[in-house]
């Protein structure tokens, strides 16, 4: 239900829900699809969507979401994995959705961009999981810079939110893929909060351990905004979900924390937001 205080705001979770470890998929599954339900945001990022976990997903959203993916067709098959992006019926009007390929991806890695209104506010959605691992640096960079590129031309009077499972080293923001100068880091903006900075966390999150004494931490899980003209949104919040262990298996619903961020609508013309 709608309150005074969440009318005027919009949410965005995104979450890489682990598909590709086979360990307790299912019972992890709905539990991260029971952090959805709980938070209720009018926008879902979802990475490593897995043929066996879509069908909970669905069976789940759908109610209460559109549901549009970012890996179809031939390239699907029983071993294949995907994003997903989830629009809340209620308050949203969908115009179109389109995959966009990164041509020299090994991974079959795409960004998938969905335009829509939510609650009045037109917004271009692109959700997408870079190419994996250190040794792709070159690769997620190139990525990344048609990322930005896609949000640098998208129209004026739109609002463009990217982000995901990013795999993003900080030390790769620079010449070619740094971040445009009307873009934000909506962790960035929203003060840098130390205890929010690690979305991929293995000293707090036990469901995978390296054969190391001290386990990493990445800040791998990333939104990016860049605002319309005129001003539109505010980011104003930033928080990790699914922190709690499921009392089922013992384990977190993924290795990857989940991302919410909190944005105020704006009416034409607030001064107080980022442009």
């Amino acid at each position: 239900m709608e309150t005074a205080r969440t009318a005027n705001r919009l949410r965005l979770l995104s979450y890489n829900l682990d598909g590709l470890d086979p360990e307790d998929l299912m019972t992890r599954a709905e539990g991260a699809c029971n952090v959805l339900l709980h938070e209720n945001p009018e926008v879902i990022f979802l990475q490593e969507v897995v043929t066996d976990s879509l069908p909970i997903i669905r069976a789940r959203c759908m109610p209460d979401y559109d549901i549009f993916l970012g890996l179809e067709g031939k390239r699907r098959g029983p071993r294949s994995y995907f994003t997903a992006t989830l629009v809340r019926k209620d308050c949203s009007l969908v115009e179109r959705a389109n995959i966009l390929p990164f041509p020299t991806s090994n991974m079959s890695r795409t960004l998938l961009e969905v335009q829509c209104q939510i609650k009045s506010v037109p917004v271009t959605l692109l959700n997408s999981h870079l190419e994996s691992i250190k040794q792709c640096s070159g690769e997620r960079r190139n990525q990344l810079s048609q990322a930005f590129a896609r949000m640098r031309s998208a129209d004026k009077t739109r609002v463009v939110l990217f982000g995901g499972d990013l795999n993003l080293r900080d030390s790769e923001l620079t010449d070619f893929s740094a971040v445009p100068a009307n873009v934000v880091d909506i962790w960035e903006y929203t003060g840098k909060k130390p205890q929010t900075e690690f979305t991929w966390n293995l000293r707090s999150n036990d469901n995978r351990q390296f054969d190391s004494p001290i386990q990493p931490q990445f800040r791998f899980d990333r939104i990016y905004m860049r605002n319309s003209d005129p001003p539109l949104l505010n980011p104003v919040n930033f928080e990790l979900k699914g922190i709690w262990r499921l009392e089922s298996c013992e384990r977190f619903p993924s290795d990857h924390w989940g991302i919410l961020c909190h944005f105020d609508i704006l009416s034409p013309g607030s001064v107080n937001c980022c442009t």
